[in-house]
């Protein structure tokens, strides 16, 4: 089968010919049908998280149909539609039976630890093949697995609660899905921050307050919307210093910060008067749960999570066309979500 792979650090994808996945006996053989493009895949390029082995299937977030099933698979059959979740783990150690399984001692990501979703096909244990309605296509159903779940995730780690605000740091693939969960959570406003004026156009449709981060402090227009309150939470979706920074000065007292974009630079701040003086805290927030993924997928199901204007752009299975939409994300282009359609 064909997969686009990562041969070298800091060097382009390319198209290889691989043998088709092997499926044991609890395992699911899915063609792809969809695979989304994500930044994290251009933080493990150019060796910023770095992957387990080369050569290296990329990609995350993956849809597809079940082509095949392992003899003790139960949970799903052949022709399900079904969309995957990214962490293969033991299910029986500490953490996989307390629902933390990102924390498992054997988790593999697909498309970093084990071969992901830039191919024909993949093969991951039934236990992550989560049912995908017809309702939503699978080019939104891929872009769940991450970009929504990873969102969701932190909003349940921030401890948000109806009638809260929130501050939106970033509004690409993850901060379009976060905006539109934090109003099904029950946001009481929610304020988008990117210097992309198409995006924060787009986050504006959403219900979202743009806040232009190229004409002005951003930290400063949030608490002037807020009445020199500032927000409950904030979500730091980029991974820079500088927006590190402006979400935690950007919350109110007793508010919350939760950092989900990938950085390997420290964050420096006022620890007096920006965490002590108001009790605010600072949050990380780690991949997403497999058991969030229903509750996910039910929101997208009722429309209360719309990804059809945020999968901006789609390319077939070609090694040129995938680099070409990880350089625009390197360059933080207009493109919210590309997705792969083999």
């Amino acid at each position: 089968m064909k997969a686009v792979q990562l041969i070298e650090i800091g060097k382009p994808l390319e198209m290889r010919e691989v043998p088709l996945p092997h499926v044991g006996e609890r395992d699911v053989l899915v063609r792809v049908k969809a695979a989304g493009i994500c930044h994290s895949d251009v933080h493990y390029r150019a060796g910023v998280s770095p992957v387990s082995s080369l050569p290296q299937t990329l990609g995350h977030e993956v849809a597809g149909v079940v082509e095949e099933i392992g003899p003790q698979v139960a949970n799903v059959q052949v022709g399900d539609r079904v969309c995957l979740h990214y962490l293969v783990t033991c299910g029986d150690c500490y953490y996989c039976s307390r629902g933390s399984e990102q924390f498992c001692p054997e988790g593999a990501m697909i498309g970093k630890h084990r071969d992901g979703g830039y191919a024909e096909y993949i093969a991951v244990p039934a236990r992550s093949a989560v049912p995908l309605p017809d309702a939503i296509p699978f080019e939104q159903g891929a872009v769940m697995m991450c970009s929504s779940a990873t969102s969701f995730h932190a909003l349940r780690k921030a401890r948000f609660q109806p009638g809260e605000t929130a501050a939106i740091f970033g509004i690409g693939g993850l901060g379009m899905s976060a905006i539109q969960l934090a109003r099904a959570f029950g946001a009481l406003d929610v304020y988008a921050v990117d210097i992309n004026e198409s995006k924060l156009a787009l986050a504006e449709t959403y219900g979202a307050t743009p806040v232009n981060g190229a004409q002005g402090d951003p930290v400063a227009e949030i608490h002037r919307l807020t009445g020199e309150r500032g927000v409950d939470v904030a979500l730091e979706l980029i991974g820079l210093p500088q927006t590190m920074q402006q979400a935690v000065y950007s919350l109110a007292i007793l508010g919350r910060a939760v950092m989900v974009g990938l950085t390997d630079k420290p964050l420096e701040i006022d620890v007096y008067r920006q965490l002590l003086g108001k009790e605010a805290e600072i949050i990380g927030s780690n991949d997403h749960l497999l058991q969030e993924l229903p509750l996910l997928i039910e929101l997208g199901r009722r429309g209360k999570l719309d990804l059809s204007n945020v999968v901006t752009h789609t390319v077939p299975l070609d090694a040129d066309a995938i680099n070409e939409a990880m350089a625009g994300l390197e360059r933080f282009g207009d493109a919210v979500r590309t997705v792969i359609t083999p």
